[in-house]
């Protein structure tokens, strides 16, 4: 059976959120980031860079977010989750999921570990990182503020809900915390947030992980 490593609210989100969409049967493994289980011996094995999530199926071992939606996606097409292979849609898809991970997301980090790209005790350097990475992520969100409005669809991706949107809602939910300008005041993606927070597995997922309001 598939496991998938967790910790509640991070980037293991996304796939918990597509496994839940694909009504595939997994276990969840908790991995205890609070009292560094990501660190341990033994979930370094899994994923020496001792991050989350990792999905394991038999001898499979699997971590990159993006990598595990992608390999779900593939390994459940009538879930219909991503676009046909080879087609536009799905040149798309490939465009939008790699910018999630490598553009907002890695920004999002930026954001919430600015000491990570400072020198140890560079208080007003970590400080500026942080507001240029908020800056940033704004400009995003204006992006994917105006994709949404260039088609109108109720989904990302036009009038079919696939495997972005859990990516989407996971990473604009980080932001809910933020001073002045969260996802969810976005004039579209705001709406498009409740929709996808409104679905049954959005709901089991939030169930499941224990998180608590705001959601987004």
């Amino acid at each position: 059976m598939i496991q998938l490593h967790y910790y509640p609210s991070t980037a293991s989100m996304v796939p918990h959120l597509l496994l839940q969409e694909m009504c595939v049967p997994f276990e969840l493994v908790l991995v205890d980031r609070a009292n560094d289980a990501h660190k341990a011996r033994e979930y370094l094995h899994l994923n020496p860079n001792g991050l989350l999530p990792v999905l394991t199926d038999g001898e499979l071992v699997l971590y990159e977010t993006a990598a595990i939606c992608l390999h779900l996606c593939d390994m459940h097409p009538r879930a219909g989750l991503a676009p046909a292979v080879g087609s536009v849609e799905r040149a798309h898809f490939y465009k939008w999921i790699v910018w999630l991970t490598n553009t907002l997301q890695s920004t999002l980090l930026a954001y919430f570990y600015p000491n990570r790209w400072v020198d140890e005790g560079n208080v007003e350097g970590a400080a500026q990182v942080k507001a240029h990475a908020q800056a940033k992520v704004e400009g995003l969100l204006h992006q994917l503020n105006d994709e949404m409005a260039r088609h109108s669809g109720e989904w990302f991706m036009g009038d079919t809900y696939s495997a972005l949107d859990p990516y989407l809602f996971t990473l604009c939910r980080w932001t809910r915390n933020f001073s002045c300008n969260p996802a969810r005041e976005y004039s579209h993606l705001g709406p498009y947030l409740q929709r996808v927070l409104a679905r049954p597995a959005t709901q089991q997922v939030i169930a499941a992980e224990n998180i608590s309001a705001p959601f987004v």
